[in-house]
Parts: structure tokens; sequence; C-alpha cells
């Protein structure tokens, strides 16, 4: 049992003014594995009121400086990694090597990308007679989800900070603890009192005072597209600035001459990948209809070689939902897809064999779904894959494109040259092209209804930023 019974603010553990308390489960057992804080608004107001306490003085330290600090806060981050990562696959529920590997190795190349970018980045610039200075945006309020909790809360503190600004925190309620994990580094690596701070707390109490403080000049919100419209509306009484990044229905496009052994399987391992719990997933394989028959064959073989089990077991390649409330919402997709006649390949709203204990979901894939199916427009956030058939290239590129989200996507051929047109032509904040690596040095985010900024990479530091432009008289 994890038990944090303070929280980080002003750079101290400190008693909170909320006096309740949020049990932590595990995702493979639903034991209490730990409990955090039940923060107020009066604990946000006083971490808000910190952070902007300790702005002028982290805005007036070296950029380079800034730098040493994210440094030594990644290493204080490696120190812990097989700590964080046991944390992790007990609250998220993922394997634990992939936990170690992806939930904890991503955050820690993250700090070490912008501590190195923090004493590169070109703070000032000349235009003709104006000099151009890039300033800190303030106190930015970080709200983040339980997917990829450090990594999210990574892809947000690292960028701000290096930038200038300073911090207050709200983490998932669901996945908490890694973010004391992280307060413990933050501590450790020196950073002066009030430049990060951690309230954790229920988002209708903390989150939206933090959407609404005098203080908090930007708010960075990661999580579903209904709780982003609500941060926004807040934040818009106040004209702060607001990042969002959302939800998404990601298609993976196999083009007519691709390898469709390579381009299915490729996809299956996209769309489960963390048990499906990726705003990126791609969980529609779109695939030419002449082709169909032999897409799906491959993408139930691949499915069923997911084997469902405990993350510390060792063996299992999908490990349980993060809730029971995620569970039933994701068996209740399933549900839907039966209900509304879409082939059932694999998989289905049945508990996996032998997993009494744990928010487990079998596999599941669908077939022959119409493009307009509740499957196949909305995000389920768990192991679903929705197959569907494609007319032509110009009838994929519509179907990709027609849905609310914009976030990512795939396309698949062995021809580069076309596989890059197609992909020029898709809605999307990012396209994989025969299933190459994640980028942290490119932009992150989406188009439409998967929200608004980018994270990560140059682009990522830029979001934090304001510009002045100071014209010289010569």
């Amino acid at each position: 049992m994890i038990d944090r019974t303070k929280l980080y603010i002003n750079g101290a553990w400190v008693a909170p003014d909320g006096k309740g308390d949020i049990a932590v489960r595990s995702a493979s057992t639903e034991e209490v594995i730990g409990r955090v804080p039940e923060g107020s608004a009066q604990d946000l107001d006083a971490a808000a009121k910190a952070a902007r306490a300790a702005l002028p003085g982290w805005m007036a330290v070296p950029p380079a400086q800034r730098g040493a600090f994210l440094k030594a806060i990644n290493n204080e981050l490696k120190v812990r990694a097989e700590e964080i990562g046991k944390i992790i696959a007990g609250e998220v529920g993922m394997p634990l090597k992939l936990a170690t590997r992806i939930q904890v190795g991503s955050p820690i190349a993250i700090f070490a990308m912008y501590a190195d970018m923090a004493g590169k980045f070109q703070f000032e610039s000349r235009i003709d007679g104006s000099l151009i200075v890039r300033e800190p945006v303030g106190v930015v309020a970080a709200i983040t989800p339980w997917n990829y909790p450090l990594h999210q809360i990574a892809a947000k503190v690292a960028p701000a900070l290096a930038a200038g600004c300073t911090i207050v925190l709200k983490p998932s309620e669901v996945a908490p603890l890694n973010a004391f994990m992280l307060a413990d580094a933050v501590h450790d690596a020196g950073l002066p009192p009030g430049v990060f701070n951690l309230v954790s707390g229920y988002g209708p109490v903390v989150g939206e005072a933090m959407a609404t403080h005098p203080d908090v000049d930007m708010v960075s919100f990661t999580g579903s597209t209904r709780a982003g419209k609500r941060v926004a509306e807040l934040a818009a009484h106040s004209v702060k600035r607001v990042a969002l990044e959302l939800g998404g229905k990601s298609a993976s496009i196999v083009l007519e001459d691709a390898d469709l052994a390579a381009a299915v399987k490729g996809t299956v391992n996209a769309c489960f990948l963390n048990s499906g719990q990726t705003c990126s997933a791609h969980t529609r394989l779109l695939v030419p209809a002449s082709r169909y028959d032999e897409a799906a064959k491959i993408a139930a073989e691949a499915a069923a070689s997911f084997t469902v089990g405990d993350p510390f077991g060792g063996s299992a390649k999908l490990g349980p939902l993060i809730s029971a409330v995620q569970r039933e919402r994701v068996r209740d997709y399933i549900r839907k897809g039966i209900d509304e006649g879409a082939e059932l390949l694999i998989g289905g709203a049945e508990a996996p064999e032998g997993l009494d204990k744990g928010y487990y979901v079998k596999p599941t894939v669908f077939g022959r779904v119409d493009p307009h199916a509740t499957i196949a427009q909305e995000e389920i956030f768990g192991p679903v894959l929705a197959i569907i058939a494609y007319k032509d290239e110009d009838d994929a590129i519509r179907i990709a494109n027609d849905t609310m989200y914009g976030l990512a996507g795939g396309v698949w051929s062995q021809d580069p040259e076309h596989a890059l047109g197609v992909a020029r032509r898709l809605r999307t904040g990012q396209v994989d092209i025969n299933g190459a690596p994640f980028n942290f040095l490119a932009p992150f985010g989406g188009f439409k209804q998967s929200g608004r900024g980018r994270e990560l990479g140059q682009v990522g530091l830029e979001e934090y930023l304001e510009y002045k432009a100071i014209q010289i008289k010569s």
C-alpha cells in the first residue's frame, strides 16, 4: 500500500486543506494499492499562488541552467525507473516489461530532450529593426490523463519548465501515484520552491478551479473531447491560453499494393497497445473490398496471439483496462457493434476465461463494419478493431476523414511516394507510413475535435511561449 497523505506545494510536502482521500485500485486485482489526498479548491489556490510568486525568479534563470535542472530530474527518474514501472503496471495494467520500457522510458527521454533543447533554443531573434523575444506564457495548469500518465505529464511539464513557466499539475485521480514519484524526483533535483506544484483531486473540483483561477495563464489538458470542451469553456471567461490533446478514431489505410500481412498485423498491434487505451490507436482498418476476406483472417489470427493476463505474470501481451467503469464502457461498445450488424470475427463482451478478478476485456475484431456505425465513429478506448472495406482510394480517404476526430492515421503501400500522397490527404495531426515508429522530436496533436495545439519537439516548447516584438529605432 502506497499512502501519500500530502500535496507538493511551494517546494514542500504539505497537509491538504481537503480532508478526504482517493483510493487507487490495481487494474489487475481490483484491490486498493494506494491512496492520495482529495485536494480542494483551496489547495489549488495555494499552489497557483506559489507558482505565481515563483514565476519571476524562474523566468530569470538562464535557459541553459533551466536545462540543467531538467537533466537533474531526468537523472532522478532514472534512479526510480524500476519502481515507477511497477507502480504504473499496477495502476494502468500495462504488462510490466512494456510499462517500464514505454510508460517510464518515454518520460525519461522527454526530460532529456528538453534539457538539451533549453540551452539551444533561440529565445531571441532579429527581423529588420525588431527584436523578437520569446517569453514564457506564465503559470501553467497541467491536467493529465490515466492511460500514459507519466508520459503525458512529462510532455507538458518538461517543455513548460524549459520555456521558463511555472507549473501546477493535477494528475488523473485514477492513476496518480506515478505523479507523486515525479514530485519526489523534482524535489530531489533541487528545483526552486513554487516552480513545480502537485495537487491531486477530482476534475470537477480541482480541474475546474485550475481553468478559472486568476493566477493561471494557460491550461494544458489531455483527456476526452467532452472534458476538453468543458475546460475550454471555463478558461474562455478569462481568455486563458488553452492547449487540448483529445480523442481520436484513427484509420489505417491498406492500399492495393501493400504487403497485406504486414499491414494488418501492424494495425492490430497499433490498435491493441496498452489494451487499446491509446488516443492515437489505429482502431479502423480500411482494406480494399477485394481483399477483405484475407484481411479478416489475418486480423483474427493476429488478435488471437494477444494473450490476456496478469501484467506482472511475464507472458501476457494484453493487460486489463484501467477500471470497472472503462471495462463496462468497452463491453457496451462491443454489444452495440453486434447489435448494429457488424461481423464478430473474434472476441466479444464476455469476460476472458480464468480471469475473474481485474478489469479484463477480450481482444475483439469486427468485420464488415459500416463506416457510419457507432464502433466506427466513436472512440472506444479498448482492444476493439473495426475492419471497413472500401471501393477505391478516394473512397478510403473519404471514410478515413469522415469522423469528428483527426488525431492520427496510417497508410500502407509498397510505393512510399504513393503512400505519402495519400498521407497528405488525411486530415490528421500524424500519419505513419508502413508502421514507422513514433518520433519524440515531431509535433503531436490533432485536427478537428481531436484538439488544438501540439506537444513534443520544438513545437511543443513553443506552445509555452509568448512572442514580443520590440521595435528599435536606428
